[in-house]
């Protein structure tokens, strides 16, 4: 059924709503477009557009916006008019629609023999669509079926409640007749964009060339023409967020550089240059960053969780370190987004080693990437002793005030012993690549709710990243392992 209703209900839709014109392009209703794309799914479209209003009341029809406008947002500005009342018509013209909106009525059926080729004509009444088309023909009751006959739906007219494009209808009250600018304003889903970069890391150098491309995907069922549009990045509150990642490397830190960037309010804007049309139901991208020869090293870190150890070394992360800075690094603001590395091999070709998600990163920062995990950089953690520390204080941690249901109060008071302990840990680092590394070595977990930690002694000077983590920078020697034990005693 679906193959016939699309056979003549789809060629009339395309006829309703994209007649051809002489350059082949299909007319528009859109005039001066302005669209603002924020991260997550929600885009500001500012629309300008013409209107020759008749004196006192009369409604007035806006198609090609978009089919995801949010109908409460819209806002109607300009001279000389007031709004009385405002309708979304989403009900768009389709094969399933046309049908569904039939039903009752009468419509053609026009059959072709398959082996003379003869047409007949038959009329039919739609008695019900659902999962199908159950028509009355004549005196018998029949269904279409989508079996490859050759039998086509004619329906004498469109039903008026169906548009051929998302349309907006706006009752107006205008004190005198006349043209007029106008601009129509909405938020609508369905214009996404993000920010994807393209990092080729020279290891050997040092040096780092990053692209950032903008990647606008459309999904709103109408397509923008020649558009002035703006992407904002930042996090608006109401807006779906994109995920952050999980347990930053070591190293990230927020920049205090201002970016020379247009803002508003908190939102950074990165304009697409120039016009530019975005077609319904399509993804393209755009150049926003260039930087070549950038500052960066490869590093490595290794996180190990409270009393954490295992039976076999396990692999260290892989960390590319750079900046956001303007002097020394990218000199420029970071939308959030995703960060794919490239590293060329022997043979001069780029081959690509890992990628991480950033946040929005403002300039100045300091940037520690994820790309993966090291094959000849190895760690194994050990529990080389734990052992209680017994104390002489008993400490009253508790009492309850107690209400009986005779009146009566008690107090009940409860001892709890406070345990110490002294845990030595031992880390185990080992290296099979030609160069020495060095390697983030970091002991998480030192802090929660029912314990207090110290450090009395550490084979390497190591460096409180905060309450829970300290880390230890450890060089380990080509072809070679590195030693670090640490004490932790804890309450």
């Amino acid at each position: 059924m679906r193959r016939l209703i699309l056979l003549t209900a789809c060629l009339a839709s395309q006829a309703l709503a994209q007649p051809a014109d002489k350059g082949g392009a299909a007319p528009t209703a859109q005039g001066d477009l302005g669209i603002t794309i924020y991260n997550g799914d929600l885009a500001l479209v500012e629309d300008r557009r013409q209107l020759a209003l008749p004196a006192g009341v009369s409604r007035q029809e806006f198609p090609d916006v978009s089919a995801s406008i949010r109908p409460e947002t819209a806002t109607l500005s300009g001279e000389g008019f007031d709004i009385l009342e405002q309708n979304f018509d989403f009900d768009l013209l389709s094969p399933t629609a046309m049908m569904q909106k039939a039903v009752g009525q009468s419509v053609t059926l026009l059959r072709t023999n398959p082996a003379t080729g003869a047409e007949s004509r038959e009329r039919a009444t739609v008695l019900a669509v659902n999962g199908g088309a159950v028509l009355r023909i004549a005196d018998r009751i029949e269904i279409l079926r989508d079996d490859g006959l050759p039998v086509r739906v004619i329906f004498d007219t469109i039903p008026p409640n169906l548009r051929a494009r998302p349309t907006l209808s706006v009752t107006v009250e205008a004190a005198r007749a006349g043209p007029r600018p106008v601009t129509l304003s909405y938020l609508t889903t369905g214009l996404k964009w993000k920010a994807d970069y393209v990092a080729r890391f020279d290891e050997t150098a040092g040096k780092l060339d990053v692209q950032g491309w903008v990647t606008l995907t459309n999904s709103t069922g109408t397509t923008f023409n020649s558009a002035r549009t703006l992407l904002a990045a930042g996090d608006v509150a109401g807006v779906q967020h994109p995920r952050r990642p999980d347990e930053p490397a070591y190293g990230n830190r927020p920049g205090t550089e201002t970016a020379e960037r247009a803002q508003v309010g908190d939102l950074y804007l990165y304009p697409i240059k120039g016009r530019t049309t975005i077609a319904d139901a399509q993804t393209k991208q755009v150049s926003f960053l260039e930087a070549s020869g950038v500052p960066a090293a490869k590093g490595y870190e290794f996180r190990n969780e409270w009393l954490g150890r295992t039976d076999d070394p396990k692999s260290a992360a892989t960390i590319l370190k750079f900046s956001s800075a303007r002097a020394g690094g990218l000199g420029d603001a970071l939308p959030a987004g995703t960060v794919r590395v490239y590293m060329r091999d022997a043979h001069g070709d780029a081959q690509f080693i890992g990628e991480s998600e950033i946040p929005h990163t403002p300039m100045g920062s300091s940037l520690a990437l994820r790309t993966g995990d090291a094959f000849d950089v190895k760690v194994q953690p050990a529990i080389e002793k734990r052992e209680k520390i017994q104390s002489d204080e008993w400490e009253r941690s508790a009492r309850f005030r107690i209400t009986r249901s005779d009146g009566t109060v008690t107090t009940t008071q409860v001892d709890t012993q406070k345990e110490f302990w002294r845990t030595t840990m031992r880390y185990v680092l080992t290296n099979a690549r030609p160069q020495p590394v060095t390697v983030d070595l970091i002991q998480a977990g030192l802090s929660n709710p029912w314990s207090d930690t110290r450090v009395p002694s550490e084979s390497l000077p190591g460096e409180q990243m905060s309450l829970d983590q300290r880390v230890w920078h450890v060089t380990v020697p080509a072809n070679g392992k590195t030693i670090v034990t640490a004490v932790f005693e804890t309450r």
